[in-house]
C-alpha cells in the first residue's frame, strides 16, 4: 500500500476513487468535472459476455432501470434518454465514449440540464462465481447540493437509483424476472 498524505498515517488501499470518503479524491473519479460521483458493484451469476451484450443493447436498460422512461437508440454510439427526476422529466443525448467488447462501456451526456457521465464494467469473478459488474456515475445536480438533497428525499438520486438498478439487473439476469414487494391485486377475503 502507498503512504497517504492524510493525518495519523492512514494508509490508502486500492479501492476505486469513487468509494473514497475524501471528497477531493472522489472528485478525481469524475471524468468531466461533475460535482457528485457514485459507484456500486454487484456479483451476478452469469458470464461477463452475456451481461455485456444485454447491457450494450441500450433499449434493454429500461427493463430494469426504474426511472428510465424511454431510450431511443440512434446508432451504436448515440442514444436519446428520457428519465424521471425529482421535479419532472429530464432528457439528454448519450454518447458512448468507451466500448471494450465484453468488458466495459463508458458514456457522457450532451445537451443535458443534468450533466452526467459514467461507465459500467464486467469482470469475471473467481471461477464459478459469475461476474462482478461495477457501475460509476458522475453528475452535477440542478441547484447544487439543494438539488441533490431533493433528489435523495424523493428517492431519485443517481447513487440510490444505481444501487437499486444493479440489484434489479442481477435479479433479471439470474432468474429472468424482477422481484417486487408490491402485493398482487386481490379481492379482500370475506
Amino acid at each position: 500500500m502507498a503512504r497517504s498524505e492524510h493525518p495519523d498515517d492512514i494508509e490508502r488501499d486500492d479501492a476505486p476513487a469513487f468509494t473514497s470518503k475524501d471528497g477531493a479524491e472522489r472528485g478525481e473519479a469524475a471524468p468531466n468535472g461533475e460535482s457528485s460521483v457514485s459507484g456500486v458493484a454487484v456479483t451476478i451469476n452469469r458470464p461477463a459476455g452475456e451481461l455485456y451484450a444485454y447491457w450494450r443493447d441500450f433499449q434493454n436498460l429500461a427493463t430494469f432501470m426504474q426511472n428510465v422512461q424511454a431510450i431511443e437508440v440512434h446508432d451504436r454510439d448515440r442514444s436519446h434518454w428520457t428519465v424521471a427526476g425529482p421535479n419532472g422529466q429530464y432528457e439528454w443525448d448519450a454518447i458512448v465514449t468507451e466500448d471494450v467488447d465484453g468488458e466495459r462501456i463508458g458514456w457522457r451526456a450532451e445537451n443535458s440540464d443534468v450533466p452526467n457521465s459514467g461507465w459500467v464494467s464486467f469482470h469475471e469473478a473467481a471461477p464459478g462465481r459469475g461476474t462482478v459488474v461495477t457501475s460509476m456515475i458522475a453528475y452535477s445536480p440542478l441547484a447544487g447540493i439543494f438539488g441533490k438533497l431533493v433528489a435523495k428525499v424523493t428517492q431519485k438520486e443517481p447513487a440510490i437509483q444505481s444501487r437499486r438498478d444493479l440489484r434489479r439487473f442481477k435479479q433479471l439476469m439470474e432468474t429472468g424476472e424482477i422481484a417486487t414487494t408490491t402485493p398482487p391485486n386481490r379481492e379482500p377475503k370475506s
